[in-house]
Parts: C-alpha cells; sequence; structure tokens
C-alpha cells in the first residue's frame, strides 16, 4: 500500500520542482487557510485573488482549492506577490504580503541571469541550485511574522462563477461562450476572428 503524500508533497506533484517560487504559495495558502480557520474548497467556498502568475500560485490550487477552471481564483497582474483569500460562508478575508527580504538576493542577481541566459558553467549552476535549494527552505521554515504581513480586510465578493450559452462563431466555426462573443458584418464570431479584421494600416 503506498504512503499517502503530505501536503508539500502534494505540490511538488502537481507543480513539477521545487524552488523558491511554489514554497511561497506553499506558505502563503498555508497561512490564509489558518487565519480564515478554512479547509480546502470543494466548490466556490473560498476564493483567492493573486497579483502574480508564478509557481507558488500552483501551491495556492492544491492546497486551496481556488483554480481558474471553478472561478473561484481571480488573477490580477500586478507582479507582486500579494494573494487575498476570502471565505463565502464566513465573509472574512485576508491580504497576505510576501515581505521584500525574501525575495531579495543582490549576490546571486548576476549568477541567475547567466544561468537562465544558458551562460553558466556547470559549477555555476551548481552554486545557483544550491542557493535556491537553501532559499527553499528557509522560506519552508522561517517565522511567518519574518515571511510576511498578514491583514483582515474586508472586500466585496464576486458573484459565484455562471455558466453561459455557447455560440458558433460564424467565421472559424468553433463554440464560444456568450460574454466573450463578437459581431462582425453583422455576424457572431469569436474575439481572434474578430481582431482579424483590418482597415489597412
Amino acid at each position: 500500500m503506498s504512503r499517502k503524500m503530505n501536503d508539500w508533497e502534494k505540490v511538488l506533484d502537481f507543480h513539477g520542482h521545487s524552488c523558491p517560487g511554489v514554497a511561497t504559495g506553499y506558505r502563503v495558502a498555508k497561512i490564509a487557510l489558518e487565519e480564515l480557520q478554512a479547509i480546502r474548497a470543494k466548490d466556490e467556498e473560498l476564493l483567492a485573488i493573486v497579483e502574480n502568475d508564478a509557481c507558488g500560485v500552483d501551491a495556492v490550487q492544491v492546497l486551496t482549492g481556488c483554480t481558474l477552471g471553478k472561478g473561484n481564483l481571480i488573477y490580477r497582474d500586478y507582479g507582486k506577490q500579494v494573494y487575498t483569500f476570502a471565505c463565502r460562508n464566513s465573509g472574512r478575508a485576508v491580504r497576505i504580503s510576501v515581505k521584500g527580504r525574501v525575495w531579495q538576493s543582490p549576490e546571486y542577481s548576476e549568477l541567475r541571469k547567466k544561468v537562465f541566459s544558458g551562460e553558466a558553467n556547470d559549477e555555476e549552476k551548481e552554486i545557483f541550485n544550491r542557493h535556491q535549494q537553501e532559499r527553499t527552505s528557509s522560506i519552508l521554515e522561517m517565522p511567518a511574522e519574518e515571511f510576511c504581513r498578514v491583514q483582515h480586510v474586508q472586500i466585496e465578493l464576486p458573484p459565484k462563477a455562471r455558466i453561459f450559452n455557447t455560440h458558433i462563431c460564424a467565421a472559424c466555426g468553433e463554440p464560444v461562450m456568450e460574454p466573450r462573443t463578437r459581431v462582425r458584418e453583422g455576424k457572431i464570431v469569436c474575439i481572434p476572428c474578430a481582431e482579424e479584421y483590418s482597415r489597412g494600416w
């Protein structure tokens, strides 16, 4: 009989690798659930608003049950390590902002550039990977008050996800949900087909 995976292993199984980013999302999600006294959402009991599209969002999805497909994961492209969670049943919400020192690592910034540009040699890659492992462990183990700022906030909860009618695009023939349709030359089309229209400039 196989051993049941713990939460960290579940996150890694979903995300594919261990890194400081996914460790950040893991800590954020754990803190949020504790602060809201909530459990993983089976439906839309919880709502997550994430302000980045980095590795940590995968951990948020795994641990909180807030996913794009269920409509209870909202992405705001602010490029910030800030996450807001709300519980529909209690009306409580919490905003978690990761502190800058967690992410700042100036002594490795140049090495990081070399690794991601493909210019690093084997020794440099090894040094960078070791540093990443140390950062990951530090994020997982540091006290919550050093890791992030937690604020209980009031937010206006959006309506639950809706299921819309489907139309067939008159141009490409593919199905598209009603609120994402456009009208081109009097016909209902999808957004990509609508954007193909040009006046020649």
